[in-house]
């Protein structure tokens, strides 16, 4: 059950991104740029929380998911500081 919620996020986060980068491409606001990218990090997240907790059980990757967080936060962070409208 856990396999098949892990994946759900993932598309889900997948989706995001999509829908994002297309909004992007229609209006041209440059916050959903930098939610896109932020949302297609956060995918790879969530695959690597599959491959974790599914795939190599007995393997640790904690530490990677982290890390793989704190970059998929930056260009939210980004853009919501610096960039103007």
């Amino acid at each position: 059950m856990g396999a098949l919620i892990y994946s759900l996020c993932a598309l889900t986060s997948l989706l995001c991104a999509v829908l994002l980068f297309r909004s992007y491409a229609v209006f041209r606001h440059r916050i959903l740029l930098w939610s896109g990218l932020s949302f297609s990090i956060l995918f790879f997240n969530n695959g690597l929380v599959v491959v974790d907790k599914v795939v190599f059980p007995d393997i640790d990757l904690a530490t990677w998911r982290l890390l793989c967080s704190l970059i998929a936060l930056l260009p939210l962070l980004y853009g919501l500081i610096w960039e103007e409208d």
